[in-house]
């Protein structure tokens, strides 16, 4: 399995696609499928059944996996897209930024 350079929590933006520009906090990363779903993009509109959860059923909004190709992290220092790479430091595999070499 390849190793993703996101993880939930971080911020990201998309960089491809019809969001292309906007950025949000990535809720849960799909490994299997190379996915992420990102808080409030690619909205969809999804029908549901009355059940026991929901008795009313109808129309509910919520977000769709985006591919984490299409996806860039946010270097929380500098507050720009930026690439990911790693490194070991102290003996760790951590995560860098590529622009400004910090650990993310």
């Amino acid at each position: 399995m390849i190793k993703l350079k996101i993880k939930s929590g971080d911020t990201v933006k998309v960089i491809a696609g019809d969001h292309k520009g906007s950025e949000g906090k990535v809720l849960t990363v799909l490994r299997q499928k190379n996915k992420a779903i990102v808080e409030g993009l690619n909205m969809i509109s999804k029908h549901e059944k009355p059940s026991a959860k929901n008795p009313q059923g109808g129309i509910v909004k919520k977000e769709a996996p985006i591919h984490i190709s299409n996806l860039s992290l946010i270097d929380p220092k500098s507050k720009e897209a930026t690439r990911v790479g790693f490194e070991i430091r102290d003996g760790k595999k951590v995560r860098i930024s590529k622009e400004s070499k910090e650990v993310i």
